[in-house]
């Protein structure tokens, strides 16, 4: 197995906080949930208003996510 394969088989199944976050196992400051995402205010903010937004659908890589996932970026463009 190449170093590739093997960050790719790491990403894919070592648990993150965010799965916890979803789970509910860690506490969070959550503002928005429906059956697709979870928001919540980042611990550490690096604005007045800052928060996360996440699939609670496990997306390893963004390829591999399915049309209905979104990247939203600075300017409030999607890809």
């Amino acid at each position: 197995m190449t170093e590739v394969e093997k960050a790719q088989k790491a990403v894919r199944e070592d648990d993150t906080i965010f799965g916890k976050i979803i789970r509910k196992e860690i506490p969070a400051k959550i503002i928005f949930e429906d059956d697709e995402v979870l928001a919540f205010h980042d611990v550490t903010p690096q604005a007045p208003t800052h928060f996360l937004v996440i699939p609670k659908k496990r997306v390893a890589m963004l390829q591999e996510a399915e049309d209905s996932v979104r990247v939203f970026n600075k300017d409030g463009s999607t890809k």
